[in-house]
Formats: structure tokens, sequence, C-alpha cells
């Protein structure tokens, strides 16, 4: 294992994501939607930027990357699918197809239902999945450009991989995913500890993310949804739960 990943906290509830393999070095930050914080965290991790990697086209995700490429020199890669609504790539990738950071190798994989072109990073020697807008610690994404057939088998997706996967989402939703959740599974024990968890990490101004695969699969009403109607079911009652 050589990837190390930290968090780059940005905009209201985002997470940019800084990873370097210790192999080699080389640097990547995922789904860069600014450009001053991420450039300072940079600066503070020695100013080395040699890719930008993607999840997906939403401008909270790819806002800064022109930016920062042209800034420190880096390329970009991202899903060929979708790439008209991507900034230009340097590095087309389809699902199944392997990217190299260094001695650090992810897998593509195919990850429709919040958006068309959504593809997940899946690390698998280094227990990481990047999972941008389609999987979040005790939810999953809007289906705002897919449904629910998509999200169940973009979900489905992630069963090959370990429970000790820590999943790196997009965004800090963790507290409103667990109230939620809560109401799918009140007697859940591992989501009532989950609860409290994440209550305390948050008043301690701490994240929340990653998760791991197998918190979700104890914890994630959609992770957990039996067939595609029960998860469209549960995506319906988030889209309106306060």
């Amino acid at each position: 294992m050589t990837l190390t990943v930290k968090p780059i906290p940005i905009l209201d509830d985002n997470y940019a994501w800084f990873l370097r393999d210790e192999a080699t070095g080389m640097t990547a930050v995922m789904d860069a939607a600014v450009v001053e914080p991420i450039a300072d965290f940079l600066a503070a991790e020695g100013g080395r930027l040699d890719w930008l990697l993607i999840t997906h086209h939403h401008g909270d995700h790819i806002a800064g990357i022109p930016e920062l490429a042209k800034r420190f020199g880096a390329k970009i890669a991202g899903h060929a699918g979708d790439a008209a609504r991507l900034p230009p790539l340097d590095v087309a990738l389809k699902p199944g197809d392997s990217f190299a950071l260094g001695e650090s190798v992810a897998t593509i994989l195919d990850s429709p239902g919040h958006t068309r072109g959504h593809i997940a990073w899946s690390f698998a020697a280094d227990h990481a999945l990047f999972s941008g807008d389609t999987l979040f610690a005790a939810g999953c994404g809007r289906l705002l450009e897919g449904n629910a057939a998509e999200m169940f088998a973009s979900l489905a997706a992630f069963a090959g991989l370990p429970d000790a996967t820590r999943v790196y989402c997009g965004h800090e939703y963790t507290l409103s995913n667990i109230r939620f959740a809560l109401t799918v599974e009140p007697d859940n024990l591992a989501l009532m500890a989950y609860a409290v968890k994440a209550k305390a990490q948050r008043d301690a101004g701490e994240p929340t993310i990653p998760t791991t695969l197998g918190l979700e699969r104890a914890v994630n009403p959609f992770v957990r949804a039996k067939d595609v109607a029960e998860l469209a079911a549960r995506r319906a009652g988030k889209d309106t739960f306060r």
C-alpha cells in the first residue's frame, strides 16, 4: 500500500481529495472545485500536482480544474463518455480501464445514477474507493440524471470490494443521512452507534469521511435496499426529508 489520502474541505460541505503515491511522490487531486484553497493545500504539501482526477461533471467537482492544471502543469483524467461536459482531458478513461498514479493503480468503475457520466475510482491494493456523489456515508446521491435501477447497479458494483475499503466521497452529508436512515431502520444498533460517533466527530470539527464499505453495509439504507423498488422508495423519501 503506497497511497496517502488527505481531505481538502471546500465550499459549504464538499471534499476534494489529495492523493500521493509514496513510492514515486506523484500527486493528484480528486474533484477540484475551487482554486485557492486547493493551491494553498498543495503548497503546504510540497507544491507538486501531477494529476487532476474527476468523478463527474458538476461544477462543485470540476470548476477549479482548468486554472489548477495551468498553474501546476497537471494533466486531467476523467470519463471518456462524458468528455464533452468536462475540462479538456489528457487521459480519457472508460469503465474497466486502469489508471496509474505512480505505483498506485485505480480501476475505473461505472457508477451512474446521480449523473449519467459518473465514474468511481477504486485503488484496490490500497483499499481506497473514490465514490464521488454515488455513495455517501449512510446515503447515496440524488437521481438527477439517472434512475433507481442505475443507482442500484452502481452500488452493487462495489459489492466485490472488501469491507476494509475506505470510501472517500464528495460531501459531508453524514449527519443528515443518518437522521434519515434512522427513520428507515430505527432498531439498527450499528446505525445507532454510528450516529453517536459521527456527531462526536462533527462536534470536534473532524470529518466523518472516510467511511468504510463494511460500515456502509451495516448502516446505509440504500446499500441495504433489497431491490430497485426499495431503493427508489427510499431515495424518494430522502428527497423530501427535512
